[in-house]
């Protein structure tokens, strides 16, 4: 049983290697969280290969495989139009668990209809004796191929606009939805007319939906980590290898403090707030009643700086509840014993630091100046 579930994922892992769902695993990686897109993946191709294995050879003979190829194409060209549409910030949020999960298992599972990674799956198990074993292997192929393309889409996904990826993301499903339904329709109906019209249609509704996309992001009040979870959630990572980079460990540490350390404290607040995807607190933390350590005042400053360049580049949240807000008091109470308010006044800032502490206060000024001068 082994063998077959081992033969069956380096079969699915070859054949997805640079294949079409990779890439598509990839574009849903740059606008949701990496778990998500991970369980969406399992879920759309367990059920895929499960019903490929279930019908096995039988399949081609309830339905013709070109209206299997036809309705996917289709599929992908709607995939690519709703890549475009912006949601509202509550939606996304009473969507966040199963939006998401299952918009990327829908894609998966119509993506592989009728393609050669079901087909394979559909001959394994009309010549294999251990059918679950081929589901799990096949499953796990394809969970392979499309982990390295989430891993790349992640990283990407920390580097380019939100408004670009989506735009990306859009021409990636119509490009492979054009081409099913150019390698699946009747001959009659590929003809430049109709390709005109097709295009005209498809690519009408783009420029409507780009065009809506730009509009918003040139009036928007608020910041974009309150509007996209996504862009926030990279953010949040970011931070977290920062304060993870703080503190100072058990080695020096002796005993951990846990959450009376004020780093300790921080890496709390924001692992509760990356886990259940809410970021505001319910009250304001006091941290000049926390632990202080003697931590290294250059990466807390490091860390400070980020939030401060991505605030300068992105806007500010003026609530103090916000969770972004609540770190960056953490980083000032640590260095200046006190928290300051940020409007987006650098000048205005920077002078009450070094009122504080001149050193620190330059010393920050010129890490934000770093790393602003990082394009993204």
């Amino acid at each position: 049983m082994l063998t077959e579930l081992v033969r069956a994922f380096f079969l699915i892992f070859a054949a997805e290697m640079g294949d079409k769902t990779q890439i598509i695993a990839m574009t849903f990686a740059t606008q949701y969280r990496v778990k998500e897109v991970l369980m969406g993946v399992f879920l759309g191709v367990f059920l895929n290969h499960g019903l490929a294995i279930v019908l096995g050879r039988y399949l081609s003979k309830l339905i013709p495989m070109n209206w299997i190829q036809l309705i996917a194409g289709f599929m992908f060209v709607i995939f690519g139009l709703l890549a475009l549409r912006e949601e509202d910030v509550e939606d996304t949020k009473n969507k966040k668990t199963f939006g998401p999960i299952l918009t990327v298992a829908l894609a998966f599972f119509v993506g592989e209809l009728g393609d050669k990674t079901q087909l394979t799956a559909m001959t394994l198990s009309a010549e294999g004796n251990y059918p679950f074993f081929i589901l799990i292997g096949t499953t796990l192929g394809m969970m392979g191929t499309s982990g390295l393309g989430i891993y790349v889409g992640s990283k990407i996904g920390e580097k380019i606009p939100d408004v670009f990826i989506k735009i990306v993301s859009s021409l990636v499903f119509v490009f492979f939805g054009t081409l099913k339904l150019y390698s699946w329709l009747p001959k009659q109906f590929l003809n430049p007319l109709y390709g005109i019209i097709y295009f005209g249609i498809v690519i009408s509704i783009q420029i409507i939906f780009i065009r809506g996309l730009i509009l918003r992001r040139k009036y928007i009040n608020n910041s974009p980590m309150r509007e996209v979870a996504a862009t926030l959630y990279i953010q949040t990572r970011i931070l977290n290898k920062a304060l993870d980079e703080i503190c100072l460990g058990e080695e020096k540490c002796g005993n951990c403090s846990g959450i009376t350390c004020i780093i300790g404290y921080t890496k709390e607040m924001l692992k509760d707030a990356r886990d259940n995807e809410e970021y505001y607190v319910k009250e304001n933390i006091d941290f000049t009643k926390l632990i202080k350590k003697d931590f290294d005042k250059d990466k807390v400053i490091e860390a400070l700086s980020l939030i401060i360049a991505d605030y300068i580049r992105y806007g500010t949240v003026k609530d103090e509840k916000f969770i972004i807000n609540q770190i960056k008091g953490s980083l000032e109470s640590i260095l200046f014993g006190r928290r300051f308010k940020f409007d987006g006044n650098l000048p205005k800032y920077l002078k009450q630091t070094r009122e504080i502490d001149r050193h620190l206060g330059e010393s920050l000024e010129q890490r934000i100046n770093m790393n602003l001068s990082i394009t993204y």
